[in-house]
């Protein structure tokens, strides 16, 4: 009977055991520890915020604590950091998520208050194709008012990727956003569309009366710059009023220009990258004569999601360096720029991570908060705090 009774027991502790083991492989994703790291520069703490975002692709502060995510799905929530809840905002637009459409990036200006307008980049079905659009809207408690749509551009076209598009904004009152080729490479060097541009409107909407293209016949007004392949990250440095841009190359040759009013930066006649197909080079090229140089090409591709220019005080090494979110290589990118504008050194950072790095902000507190595609938020704070 003893023998019995024992064996009883000693199944019963290893059900228990199993069903603890089950349970910790469940826990959400706050239930990571937090991750102390040190980088050429700096040492920081990762912290995992929340999880089960869908794939969050914007992100914005509106508060010190309250942070503004989008879906690539169509949701638009609302996240109080310090205390995990969430939730969907009421009021956002219909948007056609297929591919790498859907609700895409969401900003504010750096002057804005609570209450101020909100924007937003989001993928339109127009006649079976899908169009980037630039929006804005205020909120009101758990509802988006006034919803303007300040920008359909034309981009049109049956494919389901290289929609763009983040946005930023200068000192000036000028908003701006970028497109990609839509998958038709020659129209990027196509001026009387807007794919493969990025394009400068003052908030409201309008075409400022000194964009390069203002008086030139079959030039759409709201073009800055073009010859883009796909920008998914843009930054403006308010200090040397310089405007940033990261891109996606083919197979190779994703870039960092600093983009300039007017310019062509090459796309696809010249490129650092090759075909998908085959080991060739896309174009003619890396260099023609009337066609920008990037300050910076990655080789092979790091795939980059996003880009943010830091400016904080808690982190004064990485202060004026350029962040971005890899996708492919799956890391945060750091690359330091020179006071002429020149990428002079490059780190790697959370590469064991394993998370396709997307969206990145800066809190108003100077942290870093970034977003990956399964679903998560993550804070990077200094270790003294």
């Amino acid at each position: 009977m003893k023998l019995k009774y024992s064996l009883i027991i000693k199944l019963a502790a290893k059900r228990c055991l199993l069903m603890v083991l089950f349970a910790a492989l469940a826990l959400p994703v706050w239930a990571e520890s937090t991750r102390l790291i040190s980088s050429q520069a700096a040492r920081f703490k990762l912290t995992p915020v929340i999880d089960g975002l869908g794939i969050p692709w914007g992100l914005a502060f509106i508060s010190d604590g309250e942070i503004i995510v989008t879906d690539r799905d169509g949701k638009i929530r609302l996240v109080n950091i310090k205390t995990g809840k969430l939730r969907v905002l009421k009021g956002a637009p219909a948007v056609l998520a297929d591919g790498q459409g859907g609700m895409l990036d969401v900003a504010v200006p750096p002057d804005f208050k609570r209450g101020d307008w909100i924007y937003f980049t989001f993928v339109r079905e127009k006649n079976a194709e899908g169009v980037t659009v630039l929006a804005r809207a205020r909120l009101q408690g758990d509802q988006l008012v006034k919803w303007q749509d300040l920008l359909e551009t034309q981009s049109a076209t049956d494919t389901t990727y290289h929609f763009g598009s983040r946005i930023t904004f200068d000192e000036a009152g000028h908003v701006y956003f970028g497109v990609g080729d839509r998958g038709v490479r020659p129209t990027a060097q196509d001026l009387t569309n807007h794919n493969g541009t990025v394009m400068r409107l003052t908030r409201d909407g309008k075409i400022p009366k000194d964009n390069p293209f203002i008086k030139r016949r079959n030039v759409l007004p709201q073009i800055w710059s073009y010859g883009h392949r796909n920008p998914q990250g843009i930054a403006y440095d308010l200090q040397n009023r310089r405007l940033w841009v990261i891109e996606h190359g083919p197979r190779g040759g994703d870039e960092i220009n600093l983009v300039l009013p007017g310019r062509n930066y090459g796309w696809p006649v010249i490129s650092y990258g090759k075909e998908y197909w085959a080991p060739l080079q896309v174009g003619e090229g890396t260099e023609r004569e009337g066609m920008e140089q990037p300050v910076k090409q990655y080789t092979p591709s790091i795939a980059p999601g996003s880009l943010l220019l830091y400016t904080g005080a808690v982190f004064p090494n990485w202060r004026g360096n350029l962040f971005s979110g890899a996708l492919k290589l799956q890391h945060l990118n750091r690359v330091t720029i020179n006071t002429q504008g020149q990428a002079v050194a490059e780190e790697r950072l959370l590469e064991g991570l394993n998370e396709r790095v997307r969206a990145l902000t800066q809190s108003p507190q100077g942290w870093i908060y970034f977003s990956t595609d399964s679903g998560k938020l993550y804070s990077i704070k200094p270790v003294a705090e």
